[in-house]
């Protein structure tokens, strides 16, 4: 009794065969557009920013910190600097420029002055062993002046 189903005359059934070249071929051709995909993508908007000079005047040796160096707005600290010492930056609008100076122990005297768009905004002075000044602007807005 070697009687045998029409299914098992024809062989395996190739629909699912078919089915599975057609997913993976699908799959295939994603990954092929994800990696070979050269299309640009757009940049990120400029954050405008305001140009902002830091100076720092007098006797001695300081620690200048200041807002803007990397043009990010983040804090900057350079130490050991022989003054006299000046620096224009561009510090990002919506943030607030600033400047400190801290002399060293053998003291002195400094003056640190901040300008935004060449404009004069503060000033101030430190003065013996380790003395502190800090000036300060507004937070910069577009038509800070």
């Amino acid at each position: 009794m070697a009687s045998s189903t029409e299914s098992e005359k024809r062989g395996p059934d190739r629909r699912g065969l078919a089915i599975a070249g057609a997913v993976l071929l699908a799959c295939g051709g994603l990954v092929g557009y994800g990696v070979l995909n050269t299309e640009e993508k757009p940049e990120p908007a400029a954050v405008p920013t305001a140009e902002v000079t830091y100076e720092v005047t007098g006797t001695g040796t300081v620690e200048i910190s200041y807002a803007g160096g990397a043009g990010n707005g983040a804090v900057v600290v350079e130490k050991a600097i022989t003054l006299p010492w000046k620096k224009t930056v561009q510090v990002p609008v919506g943030s607030s420029p600033s400047i400190g100076v801290i002399l060293d122990g053998k003291g002195g005297e400094a003056g640190c002055t901040l300008a935004v768009r060449g404009k004069h905004v503060q000033r101030a002075t430190a003065a013996g062993t380790y003395g502190r000044a800090t000036c300060a602007g507004p937070e910069l807005t577009a038509t800070t002046s």
